[in-house]
């Protein structure tokens, strides 16, 4: 937390004065501050803020105009994501953050694409988030799309179709085909498209370095719309490397290839909302009640007939 408001005597009733200087002083501490922590600890906060939303205890952090001066000066966020454009989908409230906290960059499919890449490269190298999330979300009207027929793609406006066949290219179509249950086969083919956008931001050398430097944790996400919870999966880090993902940008492309007939194995919250101890504003540690809590396959594992011993269960409520 920052430094209190300051007053002034004269000033008038509910007011509090400030200047341009304190403002700044007030900017350069929360820099500090973010600076200080580490990815691990940024991404914690985003798993407790998710909880927060979904179990309707949700802080809605709001600036004052004292904070909100001092963002003029500069900004700082501890995250940066790539998030689909749909109306669905609102990352700060979803996450229970505020101003100036995300780097938040939304197109249809939370397609990987050259300019998406190159600001999310500007919030990596220049505004040194420590975590980069690509996330999707259930009923995505982009990835369904991606998945019909050329023929039919082309009858789009042009942009349009280019965007369409863009995340088709990162889609095992003739695997998801084998996927009958409508739930299942919409879940799946969006966690596909998450891991290849991943995996495209795993070939740019200057995010890697990040990455190896452990400056950087790179994750895929995805939204329940239907329950706001935020299940991460697909984690690239010094400390947690996925196994198709190159330890070297230059191997990046052969990996992304392998992945394409790779099934995504489904997702798994690595937040556990029962055993996870919520901390509110006071800083004190608050136990979350106690659910009824089973061991699922997710839809997309299930769907496959994978066997109940599957690896990464999922915990979902009941």
């Amino acid at each position: 937390a920052g430094p209190a408001e300051p007053s002034h005597a004269d000033a008038p009733l509910g007011f509090r004065g400030f200047t341009m200087e304190e403002a700044r002083k007030l900017a350069d501490q929360g820099q500090d501050a973010k600076i200080k922590r580490t990815p691990k600890q940024v991404l914690e906060d985003l798993q407790r803020g998710n909880t927060r939303f979904w179990m309707g205890n949700a802080k809605r952090p709001e600036k004052s105009a004292f904070e909100r001066r001092a963002l003029i000066n500069k900004q700082f966020p501890h995250t940066a994501i790539l998030a689909c454009a749909d109306s669905r989908v609102p990352v700060e409230i979803v996450f229970d953050q505020g101003l100036g906290d995300m780097f938040v960059v939304r197109v249809a499919g939370n397609a990987a694409t050259e300019t998406t890449c190159g600001s999310l490269l500007f919030s990596v190298n220049h505004l040194l988030v420590k975590v980069l999330v690509v996330m999707g979300h259930e009923a995505c009207g982009a990835v369904k799309a991606a998945g019909l027929p050329d023929e039919a793609l082309a009858k789009e406006p042009e942009d349009l179709c280019n965007c369409l066949m863009h995340i088709k290219a990162g889609l095992d179509l003739d695997r998801l085909k084998n996927i009958h249950d409508t739930r299942a086969h919409d879940r799946e083919a969006v966690v596909s498209n998450v891991k290849q956008q991943v995996l495209a931001l795993t070939q740019r050398e200057d995010i890697m370095k990040k990455v190896n430097a452990g400056e950087l944790i790179i994750i895929g996400a995805f939204y329940e719309i239907s329950s706001g919870i935020v299940d991460f999966f697909y984690e690239v880090s010094p400390d947690s490397p996925p196994e198709d993902v190159p330890t070297s940008p230059g191997k990046a492309a052969a990996a992304a290839k392998t992945a394409e007939k790779s099934p995504s194995q489904g997702v798994q919250s690595v937040f556990d909302p029962v055993k996870g101890m919520e901390r509110q504003v006071t800083g004190r540690e608050v136990e979350v009640p106690k659910q009824k809590v089973v061991q699922a396959q997710s839809y997309a594992v299930r769907s496959m007939g994978a066997p109940a011993s599957v690896s990464n269960p999922r915990q979902v409520r009941r």
